[in-house]
């Protein structure tokens, strides 16, 4: 009896052990997860809702900016991208329309609220920086070919007009980080892909860091078949960064870039009847006049900051030399053959200097007082914070053109056609100020002065016949002056309000300016700059830690807006239009669903009309007054969704863009997406002894939906149509490994 009493007792103990065990397993498990989940509130809380941005000219919490901005951090640039162009990494902002015209001689068509909506090739209307230094010419003209997307570990893009931060063409603002990351004292990586059309990209990467100083080189190849007809592309692009940490204040930037494209040939638009018939399918008269781009560039700067309490400066300068070689299938003036076009060439040097200053009483000069504001559900009360500085440029181009056959120089008959020298100088004083002068409320007001000179300097007296043509050598000089004024309400951190008022400015450039009807040197004299007034409401803020959203509501009036009215075999013609509105609707949110999905949406409404707009048309004029602006949407929607879950992640997004025009005169429409486009990449990341792998595969266009991607705008005899490919995919594989501890 006593030893069945003991054995009980014996069980129930064990019993109780093995409760308390499980009990204890369960809480253990159960404070796991609920650590795991505010892990991933507070991640999430700190990757969207206190982001810090620069793009402003100062460092400030995203969330007291009064501008509607957007950042997209490594993970969304390169991830499992294939890393070809900006259409893969700025989709999910509001606000920006990308038309991949699949075009590499022309590049992409980026507009922000319309602006650089125009551009025929290259960006226009919007500033484009690098490591803080400008890819963009004084005239306003902005290019990507520095930019390899696989070396990039950040963009932030600012909306709107902010000609008060950065001058000319500033009706938005992307700036690109290099990825300077270095894990390792030296480390190499290796990024390969290929896909459909020949496409395959090769990237090689050695990164380091000592005490004070870390760098990064890398080398990257992209070759490609093209997505249609005569669309045979190569691009080498090289880029070297090192930071230097002077001392616990002082860094010193050193950067060189470098790209060459030896081939991109140029397919141009299709008419109606052409992409019926073959969608794919290359125009004539591109290929019998051999049109297509090549270039090379090299651009080396040095930026110095230095961080104190009360004041904080920087100061940067660069130069930058390209070099294009350009056949069009513009027809020249006098004999017209089929294979007879014209054949570009520019020589371009550009120097700039940028010099920054911020000063504060309160200690908030080298922004660290702002990051701290930042971080908190509240901004402090604060001293006014005030920024000033100098943006100076110059621009020398030596500009030729010449009759070609074929795309060619090589016959007899193949004259020069016009030789000129245009220079281009800026210089741009501003100021701006931030002040708190109440908990939770921020003001911002900037001040800018422009001055642009535009000299040319005819080098050719005579046309192809040998009669004098006279010298069209000028002068130009445009002014302007642009300011802001914002205010923000940090009331909580789910809700932000702010509100803007801003201007923005553009001159033509010098592109625009010699391409004169009449075919004559010089610049053309009716060309002048446009204006832009812009008005804008918006909020923004965290919901429950795991939800993060933006509202913007805008209108922006431009005057003596520059259009281009005509474009003819790659010769695109302008003219300052009268007036236009623009009204706008930008939504962006993103969730974290579980703890293994997170779900996005950007919205963007436009209405986009003139409101002045007269059109000479042989003996009369046409009045296009409440015409929609043509190569954007009314709506483009484009919704996401990311699953991970160990090293796996499943990352799928949707694209709707609604109907459009090819022209002014809204004769071209151009149908919507249809059913969308659908785009799905698949991605594994872990590592095997000290290598990290990371291999991707991509379906993009999975639905197989027909689309036009781009238009010509205004292209003559109705060629405006840049098609879109079906169906296509691609994969790759990213390898890292350690060289030195």
């Amino acid at each position: 009896m006593n030893r069945r009493i003991l054995l009980t007792m014996l069980c129930l103990a064990a019993a109780e052990r093995a409760t308390a065990q499980a009990t204890a397993v369960a809480t253990t498990d159960s404070a796991a997860r609920a650590d795991a989940r505010a892990r991933a509130v507070a991640d999430t809380a700190q990757r969207l809702g206190r982001s810090i941005i620069t793009v402003t000219r100062t460092p400030e919490a995203a969330k007291r900016a009064p501008w509607a901005v957007g950042v997209v951090e490594k993970s969304g640039v390169v991830g499992a991208s294939a890393t070809l162009g900006v259409d893969e990494a700025l989709p999910a902002i509001p606000g920006v329309y990308i038309a991949n015209r699949y075009n590499y001689a022309l590049d992409q068509r980026l507009s922000i609220r319309g602006a650089g909506a125009r551009a025929n090739f290259g960006l226009r209307g919007v500033k484009v920086l690098l490591d803080g230094v400008p890819q963009s010419a004084p005239d306003g003209q902005s290019q990507l070919t520095n930019v390899d997307l696989a070396g990039v570990s950040r963009v932030e893009v600012l909306r709107g007009s902010a000609s008060t931060l950065y001058g000319n063409g500033a009706g938005g603002v992307i700036a690109f980080t290099s990825d300077l990351s270095a894990p390792d004292a030296l480390g190499q990586s290796a990024r390969v892909s290929g896909g459909a059309f020949g496409m395959r990209k090769v990237q090689l990467r050695t990164s380091g860091r000592t005490d004070n100083v870390i760098g990064a080189f890398s080398l990257s190849r992209t070759t490609t078949d093209g997505t249609r007809q005569y669309s045979r592309a190569d691009t080498r692009q090289l880029m070297a960064a090192v930071d230097w940490a002077r001392d616990a204040r002082t860094t010193v930037q050193f950067r060189v870039n470098a790209a060459a494209t030896p081939e991109a040939l140029n397919p141009g638009a299709l008419t109606a009847a052409e992409y019926a018939a073959n969608r794919d399918s290359a125009a004539a008269i591109n290929r019998a006049r051999g049109a297509q781009r090549s270039l090379s560039q090299t651009q080396f700067s040095v930026r110095m900051q230095r961080a104190g309490d009360n004041f904080t400066w920087s100061a940067t300068t660069y130069v930058m030399r390209r070099l294009v070689d350009n056949p069009l299938a513009t027809s020249p003036a006098g004999t017209i053959a089929a294979n007879v076009g014209t054949v570009g060439s520019l020589g371009r040097w550009i120097e700039g200097v940028r010099l920054d200053g911020t000063w504060s009483p309160d200690g908030s000069a080298s922004g660290r007082a702002d990051l701290s504001a930042g971080a908190s559900s509240v901004a402090t009360v604060s001293w006014p914070r005030v920024t000033a500085g100098l943006d100076l440029q110059r621009a020398d181009d030596r500009r030729r053109n010449w009759r070609g056959t074929a795309g060619r120089r090589t016959a007899p008959t193949d004259t020069l056609l016009l030789d000129q020298r245009e220079v281009v100088a800026s210089v741009g004083p501003f100021v701006l100020a931030t002040w708190t002068p109440v908990r939770d409320l921020t003001w911002s007001a900037g001040g800018r002065y422009d001055q642009l000179a535009f000299d040319v300097h005819d080098h050719f007296f005579r046309d192809a016949a040998g009669a004098s043509n006279g010298d069209n050598s000028g002068s130009r000089t445009m002014r302007a002056a642009s300011g802001h004024a914002g205010v923000v309400w940090a009331w909580r951190s789910s809700f932000a309000p702010y509100a803007n008022y801003a201007t923005a400015f553009e001159t033509p450039t010098t592109t625009e300016l010699n391409s004169r009807a009449d075919g004559a040197g010089g610049f053309n004299p009716d060309l002048g700059p446009q204006t832009t007034r812009t008005i804008e409401a918006g909020a923004r803020g965290v919901v429950g830690g795991v939800v993060t959203y933006s509202v913007s509501l805008f209108r922006s009036n431009v005057n003596d807006a520059i259009i281009q009215y005509l474009e003819t075999n790659g010769r695109a013609y302008f003219r300052n239009a009268g007036a236009t509105r623009r009204d706008g609707l930008e939504i962006g949110a993103e969730a974290r669903v579980a703890r293994w999905l997170t779900a996005s949406v950007a919205w963007t409404e436009s209405d986009y009309r003139f409101v002045h707009y007269r059109v000479p048309n042989g003996a009369r004029t046409d009045t296009l007054d409440g015409k929609r602006e043509a190569g954007v949407p009314r709506r483009f929607v484009r919704t996401g969704l990311q699953a991970h879950w160990a090293g796996w992640t499943l990352d799928a997004d949707h694209s709707t863009a609604g109907a459009l025009f090819g022209d002014d005169r809204n004769t071209l429409p151009v149908a919507d997406w249809g059913r969308g486009l659908v785009n799905v990449r698949f991605a594994w990341r872990g590592a095997v002894g000290g290598t990290q792998f990371h291999p991707f595969v991509a379906v993009n266009n999975l639905l197989d939906t027909p689309y036009v991607a781009s238009v010509t705008i205004n292209g003559s005899q109705g060629r405006v149509l840049e098609p879109a490919p079906l169906r296509n995919w691609y994969l790759g594989l990213d390898v890292a490994w350690r060289l030195v501890k």
